[in-house]
């Protein structure tokens, strides 16, 4: 719990007490690599704070092709936003890239501390803020970047996933083929 009580304390002032209650309403799950933590379809009842190891949230088009939407690591939130909040099934699939270790939290327990712990509505109007903007963000760049300033801000968004992921995986986040991403790589 003390990465989720960092990761809180960096955004919110809080007492230890309301942290402790915070934090007690979460629960420790472990996945393995390439294990699903979520199907496109299935009804999300958790969201999950990551501890240790890489998530990618994908779909796959109409002609069957994976596209991963984003890439989620340590003391990032994931999961479903949409299907958690409005209980409708699930949009994505969530694959751990890596063995991973999260904290989770039920949609019921998640409205249990919004309505016992004021910190804990700030925080979440943060998460949100930074959700919609990283979103934003990501629309920009499919629309108006070239493969390489994708690339090249891929890098500095995730520093050093590009060490603990595969070159295939890195390539369908930026919309491209494999083998155009060792070209942009051999020119870096």
């Amino acid at each position: 719990m003390n990465a989720l009580a960092k990761h809180i304390k960096n955004i919110v002032v809080i007492s230890d007490e309301q942290l402790v209650k915070l934090c007690d309403r979460f629960v420790e799950k472990r996945f393995s690599k390439k294990e699903h933590v979520l199907h496109i379809s299935n009804t999300v009842n958790e969201v999950y704070f990551i501890l240790n190891g890489c998530v990618r949230t994908y779909i796959h088009d109409l002609n069957g092709v994976e596209h991963n939407i984003t890439f989620s690591m340590e003391d990032w939130w994931f999961g479903d936003l949409q299907s958690y909040l409005k209980r409708t099934p699930a949009a994505f699939n969530i694959q751990a890239l890596e063995d991973l270790t999260v904290l989770a939290i039920s949609r019921e327990n998640w409205d249990v501390l919004l309505k016992e712990i004021p910190e804990f509505v700030a925080y979440t109007r943060v998460l949100f803020r930074n959700t919609m903007f990283s979103h934003e963000n990501r629309i920009l760049q499919n629309l108006s970047y070239t493969a390489e300033e994708r690339y090249r801000h891929f890098l500095g968004h995730y520093p050093n996933l590009s060490q603990r992921i595969s070159q295939k995986q890195i390539a369908s986040y930026l919309g491209i083929t494999p083998e155009f991403l060792s070209m942009l790589r051999r020119k870096k």
